[in-house]
């Protein structure tokens, strides 16, 4: 009876225990899980915290992960003899690109060396747009791209001095607040790329890049494809004399991009279209009116207007640089030279206005260069014909010239043109376009500017009269011109070449010195992405359109 007992007592004990041991062991997986869950997510953010670091890394060598290519270094001849050729390229304007099928990478090429290295890996997917903020800080740049497919924000990091690295990754969205990374893409930093070229030239490059021509006749010259092939000329500047018909003009200019491809840069193509009198444009344009008249109306947006006007204009005929506008202030009416091509003789109107003209020029991808530095509103005689003196200290210049000169250069002026006028306060002996004290001096050290300064035109008789064109050309280098022009006369512009390429030669220039310069030209060529790609003929009815919209209104 006891055993009956028993038994009954310890099987039913047995079975509670056998269940309580059977769920103590399906609970503890579910206990231990988050642990496990916890342990995964901490090694997924050493993983990426490990990747991104790792990536920054090569980056600082010009390198991807995986790859031993170097941005800046490495010659696409190397790339295609190890992979064979690629399939396919993309034009930008940055450079060409070329991409390899099945590789998961593209290369930016210029001048046959890799200057960008993309990086498209599917590992990669493991990086969050969270991630590398969180890690590396905000980036120093932060850029948008959209087109018919893509949505995406660029972060990029300056790495050091010599590479960029840049994260592409879609766009966050509320959906989706935390993409992954689409690729990566490693790039020489503007600075190395432009020591880089600068490196790479010769002499005769550098100098060709200083010089803004003149040409003779209304096609291309054997002596216009000297200057280009020989001489390396990196501008032209074309008159009424070279421009005959709309599309006579646009296919001399087009003939002057065919052979200027030879040449590693892209060709300054300018002219002098200010409006009024000034407009040199052929076709039966309506006219633009004088600058003068645009004062008078003292509209910011209709000056912006006009400028854009003007901007269109000489781009529709194939240029890429338009010598304007006018920021002289109108302050002697006995002026023969500047009259109604200043917009007033108040600097507070001319700065505003011109200023806006500026932009409206800027605005149509052309370059602006303002002129005429250090003001030449104050003048009597003509500095075509003869050198005009102005006797005006800076404290004077101060008040009233340079006023809108500093706003425009404050507002990102291109270009400032250096006038052929004496300033014997200032420096007694050379004009401003030939003026340590005036260019150096005044507009670079005191007025902070670091753009592209030109000379008038060298063949004026304010310099003819005084000078050899050669050591016009020399003196204006040394007094902190970065562009010589020589608007006229062949031997005249091979002779400032031969100038600059002796004094350098005798140590007078340095090569340093010319570097300085090219650099501030080559930075503003690559500003508006300008190429020697050909312009379509001219569609006069369309653009008078334009002109007669803006001056009704």
């Amino acid at each position: 009876m006891i055993k009956k007992i028993g038994l009954a007592v310890v099987i039913p004990l047995m079975l509670i225990g056998v269940y309580y041991l059977t769920q103590q062991e399906k609970e503890e997986p579910s206990k231990s899980a988050p642990e496990n869950s916890q342990r995964t997510e901490k090694q997924d953010v050493e993983s990426e915290y490990a990747t991104i670091n790792k990536i920054f890394s090569q980056a600082a060598k010009g390198e991807v992960p995986g790859h031993s290519f170097t941005a800046g270094k490495t010659k696409i001849n190397s790339v295609t003899k190890k992979w064979d050729s690629y399939q396919e390229t993309v034009q930008t304007n940055n450079g060409q690109y070329v991409e390899f099928p099945d590789r998961n990478v593209h290369f930016g090429i210029k001048n046959e060396t890799v200057f960008d290295i993309r990086l498209f890996d599917s590992r990669l997917s493991s990086i969050h747009y969270k991630g590398i903020k969180e890690i590396k800080g905000n980036p120093d740049e932060t850029h948008v791209y959209n087109d018919e497919s893509h949505h995406q924000v660029i972060l990029v990091y300056h790495v050091n001095d010599d590479y960029h690295l840049k994260w592409v990754i879609p766009r966050p969205t509320d959906a989706r607040p935390n993409p992954a990374v689409d690729h990566i893409s490693v790039v020489t930093s503007p600075v190395y790329q432009l020591e880089k070229q600068v490196n790479t030239m010769t002499l005769d490059e550098k100098i060709g890049q200083m010089i803004f021509a003149g040409i003779s006749g209304t096609t291309v010259t054997e002596q216009t494809k000297k200057l280009i092939g020989k001489y390396k000329v990196g501008g032209f500047i074309l008159y009424s004399a070279n421009m005959e018909t709309p599309d006579q003009t646009v296919s001399l200019l087009n003939n002057i991009k065919q052979v200027n491809k030879q040449n590693a840069l892209p060709v300054f193509l300018g002219v002098d279209q200010e409006g009024g009198a000034v407009s040199r444009l052929p076709g039966k344009l309506i006219d633009i009116p004088p600058n003068s008249k645009i004062g008078a109306v003292n509209d910011l947006e209709y000056a912006r207007n006009i400028g854009s006007l003007l901007g269109k204009m000489v781009k529709e005929y194939g240029f890429n640089l338009n010598f304007a506008p006018v920021m002289d202030v109108n302050s002697n009416p006995d002026n023969p030279v500047i009259g109604d091509r200043a917009f007033s003789s108040n600097p507070e109107i001319v700065s505003n206005l011109g200023i806006q003209a500026m932009k409206g020029i800027q605005s149509q991808n052309v370059v602006s260069v303002i002129k005429h530095f250090p003001g030449h509103g104050d003048t009597s005689v003509d500095s075509h014909l003869q050198l005009p003196t102005v006797n005006k200290n800076k404290a004077e210049l101060r008040k009233l010239e340079l006023i809108p000169f500093k706003n425009a250069m404050q507002h990102g002026a291109d270009a400032v043109m250096a006038a052929h006028i004496l300033l014997p306060k200032i420096d007694q002996d050379y004009p401003a376009s030939m003026s340590k004290p005036v260019l150096t001096g005044m507009l670079r050290k005191e007025l902070q500017y670091e753009g592209v300064i030109m000379s008038d035109d060298m063949t004026m008789q304010a310099i003819t009269n005084n000078y050899e064109i050669d050591q016009a050309a020399v003196k204006s280098v040394k007094a902190g011109t970065d562009i010589v022009m020589v608007a006229h006369d062949y031997d005249k512009v091979v002779a400032a070449v031969h100038g600059l390429k002796k004094a350098v030669r005798s140590g007078e220039i340095s090569e340093k010195r010319i570097d300085q310069s090219v650099k501030r030209i080559i930075r503003l060529k690559e500003k508006y992405h300008l190429s020697d790609a050909k312009t379509n003929p001219v569609n006069v009815k369309k653009l008078n359109n334009s002109i007669q919209k803006v001056l009704k209104e």
